[in-house]
């Protein structure tokens, strides 16, 4: 049998259907108030429809006031009737077909725009070292606000298992608050939840025992980290062997592993491949080689997200337990039903149109416009991809011949509105 094909029953006893998973993306489709809409039904039934087994919706906020962008969706407090039927009728549309769906939850922490909060709140008042004055100053947490937001976390899972997701994914990557926390880079607190891994560990561990507690058995609770941070004296490769032992002893239905933060972007990496081109699953997958070390350490589920094109290469890092879940993501911007294909033809191939979006060539190429023209590039490929998503959930088929400027261009427009309307 198909490795791929191969059904998967989680510790909560969520059962995924095969071992493909869709991995969390960015929609931007929350309404002005931060509810779940129309948009979102349809493009997660779009993707439920696709055939995989594991769907993971964009980041859900605990907090309104941190957002990762505007047009985030948002549990904070009790929920009206209004909010949670748009909740409900999300998730029945997200588990067509069988699908599991998981609602990734987080708290944007020090990475807040500054257009939705100019002081946000992070583990120490340390701001994010990137240039153009896009985050703010945070401000560190008190002991009081760490406990009233775990137990946000843990309201939100309740939400969620009410409104029929079949679980929730705490975001503990890429430098959200839950990572920051685990960062000696961005915490340097001294009280409980500082200085040794064990005490910048307990916000994580604290929000999925809540999570667990709230939502009750039978739900999912699983949980995205870095294998590490990619930063000289940030979370390392050992400390992310150790956390992963500890989310074991919890009891975590699967660890979703990938790297880097707004600094260092690892999680955006490119294998530098063509499609069709010979392909090894070590070559092919960013994250692999870490989570073959964690595979070592932890007997866990581990889901490996990025890179990740042929179904050979997938099915072989299955087959030889380096990973449980292959993650998808970029490739289900444009090819929906990539699934149901890579499950069908072993030597299916996904799209890699990002091998293709550049702002080149002539001046504007990375190699003759240097730093400031590749960060350019990267900016815009994520909006070519992020407009893709958009035109996905309005029901059109994806402009595939989009040029990178233009979605950049679009994409700004687009989120310049919404954070008007956000602060209305």
């Amino acid at each position: 049998m198909n490795s791929l094909a191969t059904p998967l029953t989680l510790a909560s006893g969520v059962v995924l259907k095969n071992r493909l998973g869709k991995s969390a993306m960015t929609e931007g489709l929350a309404d002005p108030a931060n509810r779940a809409t129309e948009a979102h039904q349809r493009l997660y039934r779009r993707w439920a429809e696709g055939g995989a087994g594991l769907l993971i919706t964009g980041n859900v906020q605990v907090s309104r006031r941190h957002l990762e962008r505007p047009g985030n969706v948002a549990i904070e407090g009790p929920q009206t009737a209004e909010a949670m039927a748009a909740l409900s009728a999300y998730a029945a549309a997200a588990s067509a077909d069988g699908a599991a769906c998981f609602v990734q939850l987080s708290h944007a922490g020090r990475q807040t725009p500054i257009t939705v909060n100019a002081h946000p709140k992070a583990p120490s008042a340390i701001p994010v070292a990137l240039p153009g004055k896009q985050f703010g100053v945070p401000e560190a947490l008190s002991e009081a606000e760490i406990g009233e937001l775990i137990s946000a976390f843990g309201h939100a899972a309740g939400v969620c298992r009410a409104a029929g997701f079949a679980g929730v994914q705490l975001h503990g990557a890429h430098g959200y608050l839950l990572s920051a926390f685990l960062s000696p880079l961005a915490n340097r607190r001294t009280d409980r939840f500082g200085g040794s891994l064990e005490n910048r560990a307990r916000f994580l561990l604290e929000a999925v025992r809540a999570a667990k507690g709230a939502a009750g058995p039978g739900f999912g609770v699983a949980v995205k980290l870095n294998s590490a941070d990619f930063q000289r004296g940030g979370f390392a490769v050992e400390e992310s062997r150790l956390v992963a032992q500890m989310l074991e002893a919890e009891g975590i239905d699967f660890l979703e592993v990938s790297g880097g933060n707004y600094e260092q972007p690892r999680m955006m990496d490119s294998d530098g491949l063509s499609p069709g081109e010979a392909r090894s699953a070590r070559r092919e997958a960013y994250f692999l080689e870490e989570a073959e070390r964690l595979r070592a350490a932890v007997k866990t589920p581990l889901m490996v997200t990025g890179g990740f094109r042929g179904a050979a290469a997938m099915a072989a890092a299955v087959a030889g337990g380096a990973c449980d879940i292959v993650g998808l993501a970029r490739p289900l911007c444009t090819d929906p039903d990539g699934p149901a294909r890579l499950l069908a033809d072993p030597g299916a191939v996904l799209p890699a149109w990002e091998k293709q979006l550049r702002l080149g060539p002539g001046p504007l190429s990375p190699e003759r416009g240097g730093a400031f023209v590749k960060m350019l590039n990267g900016f815009g490929v994520q909006a070519w991809f992020c407009l893709q998503i958009l035109n996905l959930a309005e029901g059109r088929q994806p402009e595939l011949r989009l040029p990178v400027w233009k979605a950049l261009w679009r994409y700004q427009q687009r989120e310049g509105r919404m954070a008007k309307a956000l602060l209305r």
